[in-house]
């Protein structure tokens, strides 16, 4: 006569499902596909780079090469994930793969990691950015430069919590009115630029050959970070079968080129001795240009007011979908795979990173120690492009677009991965390691306690999606 509550409970929850609706619909085109990309990627780097680039190669010429061969190196890592997502396009990027391959403990410990070390404090260094620049008109105090980065990230959580579509369209026009500016300041520069400075040599005890065109090339990775950035809401995109492969493709040959263009447009203006000391790179080479001179250094705060901000609409748009879902998938709270049922956006994963990013712009010194999480985020490049050779197996994987040379490539981008996370090794701080360790103990504490309490729930919710 006596019951098993332990036993009913389990029968309770494999009957029982963790979400009633229908999840994010798709709503974004191609346009808003491509300025996720490109509104992520072109960001306030790109001023201190050219510095950072021309300090490491050592000649004008290098320079350009580095920026074109450095756009080249993210091609192939654009089209190994335009035939994942032509396959699977769902949400969640690096996290979704890991999960939809099986590899669920990693799936879990890679999007909390993102979540805690990555993401909101990104979004606070976007803001500060944002009202540091502004600064440069105002002359403001450090206190009224974080309101004003608060204010920054409250716009953009309301926008994106109201209205994808809404959302979506400014996007594409903050996108429109950052590069605009670029383009016509390339195109004026380029017209300014000086021959003789683009064909000089390397400067005497500057790097030079092969090595510092490596050199280069290296330093122009964080530049490029982004390109990809479409895959995080690949489940909201429109006939993503066709849509995500364009939108992959178009955003890092366009970001290429325009990049490759700009700093050689830069490269002729300045010496490379000079371009490579300057704090204030861009603003020192357009004060070259006639007419411009001493206005150089506001033109460029302004560029990087506007720049900063299509960055930071792009972010807060696009990261809270990992959570969103990992949450659909039972791997995080379920509050945060809620879809509103008045704007029918991931509202409440939206309004938590924008009030982590906030709490980040009071509590830098937090933020500081949570980057040392970032290792974490470099190691899992390494197995992400590593699933492809689970996805190839399955009857059920029948991508539109497919990776030329799959097995070689996705090995090569392993292999570059790993060299990448060894270059991380080689400057990240001795305690990055304990920073390691945690993250992977906590990360499997954390997925075994979400996996035993939501992850039946959430493989009924997804049954149910499936036999629809």
């Amino acid at each position: 006569m006596s019951s098993n509550p332990q036993g009913n409970s389990s029968t309770t929850q494999e009957n029982e499902h963790l979400f009633t609706d229908d999840g994010l619909t798709r709503k974004l085109g191609l346009s808003t596909a491509i300025a996720i990309c490109i509104g992520t990627t072109v960001g306030s780097g790109i001023f201190s780079s050219i510095g950072e680039i021309a300090n490491a190669s050592g000649s004008a010429l290098f320079i350009a090469l580095s920026f074109f061969l450095g756009g080249l190196y993210q091609i192939p890592a654009s089209l190994f994930y335009a035939e994942l997502y032509s396959a699977y396009p769902v949400n969640g990027g690096i996290y979704k793969n890991f999960e939809m391959a099986g590899w669920r403990p990693i799936a879990f410990i890679s999007g909390a990691t993102q979540f805690v070390g990555s993401d909101p404090p990104g979004l606070s260094v976007m803001a500060l950015s944002i009202a540091s620049y502004i600064g440069y008109f105002t002359h403001h105090s450090e206190l009224t430069g974080k309101f004003i980065a608060v204010a920054f990230i409250l716009v953009f959580m309301f926008i994106h919590i109201r209205s994808v579509e809404g959302g979506g369209k400014i996007l594409d026009i903050i996108t429109t009115f950052k590069i605009i500016p670029f383009v016509v300041l390339a195109g004026v520069a380029i017209f300014y630029a000086r021959g003789e400075l683009l064909t000089a040599p390397p400067a005497p005890g500057a790097p030079a050959g092969f090595t510092a065109l490596l050199a280069g090339i290296s330093a122009t990775t964080w530049s490029y970070d982004g390109t990809s950035q479409v895959v995080l809401v690949a489940g909201e995109i429109k006939n993503p079968k066709k849509n995500m492969p364009r939108a992959l493709i178009l955003s890092v040959l366009l970001i290429t080129a325009f990049y490759t263009i700009f700093s050689t447009a830069m490269a002729g203006l300045l010496p490379i001795n000079q371009l490579a000391a300057s704090s204030a790179p861009v603003a020192d080479a357009v004060s070259t240009i006639p007419g411009i001179g001493k206005a150089a250094g506001s033109l460029a705060a302004a560029l990087a007011v506007v720049v900063v901000t299509g960055t930071l609409c792009a972010s807060v748009f696009s990261q809270p979908r990992v959570q969103y879902q990992m949450a659909r998938d039972g791997l995080f709270f379920p509050k945060f795979g809620e879809v509103h049922p008045k704007y029918q956006t991931p509202a409440f994963s939206i309004a938590v990173q924008c009030a982590l990013a906030i709490f980040f712009i009071f509590a830098s010194s937090i933020s500081e120690i949570l980057g040392y999480f970032t290792l974490v985020v470099s190691l899992r490049s390494i197995f992400g492009y590593l699933v492809i050779f689970e996805f190839r197996k399955r009857p059920d994987y029948n991508p539109t677009f497919k990776l030329p040379f799959w097995r070689f490539t996705s090995i090569l981008l392993a292999l570059i991965a790993f060299v990448m996370f060894l270059s991380t090794l080689s400057w990240a701080p001795p305690i990055s390691w304990l920073y390691l360790v945690i993250a992977i103990v906590l990360g499997l504490i954390g997925y075994n306690y979400f996996e035993k309490r939501y992850g039946q729930r959430a493989k009924n919710d997804q049954k149910n999606q499936r036999m629809e």
